[in-house]
């Protein structure tokens, strides 16, 4: 699993249009090569040798805690501790945005879902924030997540542990990790994207009491930098038109066949790309079903994640999954939908 809000291909490409020097993007993409191999070591841990979050991390003394890493780097995670369950707001907004945004997604997963944190067993929830200088990215480790400063270029300042959509996107790929475990890789891993932009957007839409019509669809919504031009880093309800770069398609007639052979312009085969198919499939299956979103397409996908998809499920699996799980939780009515939404955007 490499699980950072912001593709390695999209920082590329924002240098070779001169937005940003090459040289910034480096630090990112070093970040990426050093944990790849934990995070694969440790799902695939999880997944195989069936292995708990006690047996990885020990038991956890509280259930959420912020750290702050003062500008290193994955060698010093998590850091210093600055905020822990039960302890009031510090000077830092950083640190309260994250502890605030993570009690928001974990409220959102235990309310709606019945789900105990990421493992469904109280895994103690770490964050860390103010990791590298200026970093333009926030990520999932394979036990934490971690929140970049942003440069201003890319990002905000600030606005990655502050944007409630990324908090819960990295707090999903935990999720995914403990339940279908879909690989980062192609479809598998667009997949995996994917979820973790539909529960990031519902965390959203959970929080701020909106329907699936009153909700804006987007991830990361006004939080872009100087050089990345566009009203969010992804859009679910037009994949495509988030940003300048973005080329997400919203059909499979637009797939983007890419291999995933280590170059980080492939997109591990693209995806944070290709995740905007199912990520349109879910809108129009939300938006037609009408009211709020969380309450039957967001369980019909939540259960498909949890009891049916598997690490290599693809496209035609998922569709095939979420009908089956809305067919079982809701009926003919709801699954007829939920067919109708994947048909249009070419998987049947």
């Amino acid at each position: 699993m490499v699980c950072f809000i912001l593709p390695a291909h999209l920082l590329i490409e924002l240098a070779e249009a001169g937005n940003v020097d090459l040289r910034d993007t480096i630090p990112t993409l070093l970040a990426s090569a050093a944990l790849r191999t934990q995070r694969t070591t440790l799902t695939e841990a999880i997944q195989f040798l069936g292995l708990g979050a006690d047996q990885l991390r020990g038991p956890a003394s509280e259930f959420k805690a912020v750290h702050d890493v003062q500008g290193g780097d994955e060698r010093d995670l998590p850091g210093v501790l600055r905020r822990k369950e039960g302890g009031g707001a510090v000077g830092d907004p950083a640190v309260n945005d994250a502890f605030d945004n993570a009690d928001r997604t974990y409220d959102f997963f235990r309310d709606v879902l019945g789900r105990h944190s990421v493992d469904g067993h109280g895994l103690k929830l770490v964050s860390t924030v103010h990791f590298g200088r200026d970093f333009d990215n926030a990520f999932w480790d394979g036990t934490q997540m971690v929140y970049g400063d942003g440069s201003g270029k890319v990002f905000q300042p600030g606005a990655l542990a502050r944007d409630l959509s990324v908090v819960g996107h990295e707090i999903t790929h935990g999720v995914v990790q403990y339940t279908a475990g879909l690989r980062y890789r192609k479809q598998s891993g667009a997949l995996n994207e994917s979820m973790a932009d539909v529960f990031g957007s519902l965390v959203k839409q959970h929080a701020l009491g909106q329907s699936a019509d009153q909700a804006d669809w987007l991830v990361g919504a006004g939080i872009l930098g100087t050089q990345l031009q566009g009203v969010a880093l992804r859009s679910m309800k037009d994949p495509g038109k988030a940003h300048q770069l973005d080329r997400q398609p919203a059909h499979m007639r637009a797939y983007v066949d890419l291999p995933d052979d280590g170059n980080p312009r492939n997109d591990h085969g693209g995806v944070h790309i290709n995740s905007g198919i199912p990520n349109k499939a879910f809108h129009l299956a939300a938006t037609r079903l009408g009211g709020n979103a969380w309450e039957r397409a967001g369980k019909v996908w939540y259960d498909a994640l949890a009891t049916k998809l598997g690490v290599n499920s693809n496209f035609v699996d998922a569709a095939a999954a979420t009908a089956a799980s809305a067919q079982a939780l809701f009926g003919s009515e709801v699954a007829n939908v939920v067919r109708s939404a994947w048909n249009d955007v070419g998987v049947s």
